[in-house]
């Protein structure tokens, strides 16, 4: 089995997939290796997808794990092209989200999230995740909210990420979630700005310059040992970028957008008013 050393977005996904299905055997790393006849540093290195497997490789390691039917399917067409650099993934649903952006969230350093439309996800509470997953299928909605909330972990854990977030004014001040929930989640955004580890800077609704975060949305992750890596998430798609040349604009973008942005104390005292406000208001 032979396969190049990419890390990239495709084949790190593929990675968190395979060892998904490893663990729901049973099988350790070793024992995996075993019945395929290669090293167990040849798994470790496809389930971090530090190295990408050929379509045949997996059907061979899914063959030997009992992964039949559509998932069998889709795991060796995901394993197609897992060695370049950028990834236009298309298609919705709760597995997908689960097991890739959990496990560039779970192997980052750091975090950088431009939020525009809403709040980012790892600062979303339970109701307003719900909200947002408003016209998803009634059986995911749940599965989804649990998987956001889970999500949090990263901030909390004894070696947590650094959590940065870029958020509209006017994401504060949307009451799409219902009033009552948007305060909860004013109230919440308050709680997270006091760790030391996350920082929220708001951008004022009213510009009096373009800005990056006027062309859109977009998530940074910094990893200790890889490439940096853009998530541009989209309503029925996602793209992932890798490449060096893709990704530098958006390291300049998020220079650009300290500048416009609110500090910290700013922003934590604007997240404060608008909380206050939305309180003595109407429902």
């Amino acid at each position: 089995m032979t396969g190049k050393s990419e890390n990239t977005p495709k084949a790190r996904a593929l990675g968190a997939e395979l060892r998904e299905c490893r663990f729901e055997t049973g099988l350790t790393q070793q024992q995996l290796a075993d019945r395929i006849g290669v090293s167990y540093v040849s798994v470790s290195r496809y389930e971090t997808g530090s190295r990408s497997p050929k379509p045949e490789d997996v059907a061979q390691l899914l063959t030997v794990l009992g992964v039949t039917g559509d998932r069998y399917s889709r795991l060796v067409d995901l394993s197609r092209g897992a060695d370049q650099p950028n990834w236009l993934d298309t298609g919705q649903g709760i597995r997908k989200e689960l097991t890739r952006l959990i496990e560039f969230e779970r192997t980052a350093t750091k975090i950088t999230d431009v939020a525009i439309g809403v709040i980012p996800g790892l600062l979303q509470t339970a109701d307003y995740a719900r909200s947002v997953m408003a016209d998803m299928a009634t059986d995911e909605i749940e599965p989804y909210v649990a998987m956001r909330v889970g999500r949090r972990e990263v901030l909390h854990r004894k070696n947590p990420i650094n959590f940065d977030a870029f958020i509209s004014e006017n994401v504060l001040r949307d009451r799409f979630a219902g009033a009552a929930t948007m305060l909860e989640q004013l109230r919440h955004l308050e709680s997270m700005a006091e760790l030391e580890n996350v920082t929220i800077n708001v951008i004022p609704a009213v510009s009096e310059r373009w800005h990056p975060a006027h062309a859109g949305a977009f998530i940074f992750f910094d990893f200790a040992k890889t490439t940096p890596m853009v998530h541009l998430e989209h309503y029925a798609s996602g793209v992932f970028l890798y490449g060096d040349d893709e990704v530098s604009p958006y390291r300049s973008a998020l220079a650009t957008l300290q500048q416009v942005a609110m500090d910290r104390d700013q922003s934590a005292k604007l997240i404060a008013t608008t909380a206050r406000e939305l309180e003595g208001a109407d429902p």
